[in-house]
């Protein structure tokens, strides 16, 4: 009898399951007895709260106050400063094998695309279709020799064309990148001497080296000669210059950026760093885009504008042809001639 009983109940709550499988979709909202805190006076982001002047739902912090855990009262640990304001000279982290694995990790997704594998500047948004204007290698001495500091700021709040990544990169990412930067400029300037401690095959080292200088030098000259008798215009140099992202640090109407601007540069006498004075004039244009840093102007920091020794030798004079139609020297040389014919 009991089984009898059991089979029964069995059967019952067999056929409730059942009904309970409508096998389509039903308009009827399920059965949800506990509320809890579904249903709650509150507003959701972006929407409107009159109880505020501004009928804004979304507050900002109250003056003067700062988040749990966010107060950044260490200048060299969140700014990369000294009390001074100066650079702070060394990592404030402890450069352990953790700290440089995170840093590469970091490095690779972050940099790489601009600044290269190994730091040298030619990462593929540079040698590849973008054509974007390539950074200073890290190889270069004035790099090896800065304070760690600084280049944390860089990170922090970009330069020139590189923007910030404040944003998106933590504080101890960042000096964990400036880790693996300073790893990088080890590992690609150890004496031949140190080298040849280990199992390294130097000669095809330097040959390799050797194929890529030829290859650059074989494109160069290929580039040159596509180019070789082709009209100079202000028109191209214009183009090339917002190409080549020239107009990121220098202005075309006098205001100041993080270069001197080519408003009324052609023809006149500037001051550089060492006292000495040049005449802007295209020998001079010329060398500063070639060679950025054989000469530093007055009141600009030394070092900041990469070699744009890439160009063809008619872009150069595409560009230095802009910069003249910027200047009243040029307008007035243009009269003169006009005047003698």
């Amino acid at each position: 009898m009991n089984a009898l009983k059991y089979l029964k109940i069995a059967g019952v709550l067999i056929l409730i399951g059942l009904t309970a499988c409508r096998g389509q979709r039903s308009k009827v909202p399920p059965i949800h007895p506990n509320m809890n805190m579904d249903q709650q006076n509150r507003v959701e982001a972006q929407e409107e709260n009159r109880f505020f002047s501004d009928n804004r739902a979304m507050r900002q912090p109250v003056d003067g106050t700062i988040a749990r855990g966010e107060l950044q009262q260490d200048k060299a640990m969140f700014q990369g400063i000294n009390e001074d304001s100066s650079f702070v000279s060394e990592n404030p982290l402890e450069l352990t094998k953790k700290l440089l694995l995170r840093g590469q990790d970091q490095y690779n997704v972050f940099c790489t695309p601009c600044h290269g594998i190994t730091g040298d500047g030619q990462g593929i948004l540079v040698t590849g279709q973008y054509g974007l204007v390539p950074p200073p290698s890290y190889h270069i001495d004035r790099l090896r020799n800065v304070n760690d500091g600084y280049l944390y700021s860089v990170i922090t709040n970009g330069i020139r064309t590189m923007q910030p990544y404040a944003h998106q990169i933590p504080v101890k990412d960042r000096w964990a990148i400036v880790g693996y930067i300073r790893a990088l400029q080890k590992s690609q300037n150890v004496p031949e001497s140190e080298i040849q401690q280990y199992d390294i095959d130097l000669a095809s080292m330097k040959e390799e080296a050797q194929q890529k200088l030829a290859q650059d030098k074989a494109k160069k000259e290929a580039a040159e000669a596509a180019s070789a008798g082709a009209e100079v215009t202000a028109a191209k140099g214009k183009q090339l210059a917002q190409t080549n992202a020239c107009t990121a640090c220098h202005s075309a109407d006098g205001s100041e950026l993080v270069g001197p601007s080519w408003k009324n540069l052609y023809g006149y006498e500037r001051e550089m760093q060492d006292g000495t004075t040049v005449i802007a004039d295209e020998e001079y244009l010329t060398e500063s885009i070639v060679n950025a840093n054989a000469k530093t102007v007055a009141g600009y920091p030394e070092g900041a504008m990469a070699n744009f020794d890439y160009l063809s030798s008619n872009d150069i004079k595409n560009i230095i042809a802009y910069i003249k139609s910027l200047s009243d020297r040029e307008l007035e040389e243009s009269s003169d001639t006009t005047s003698n014919n």
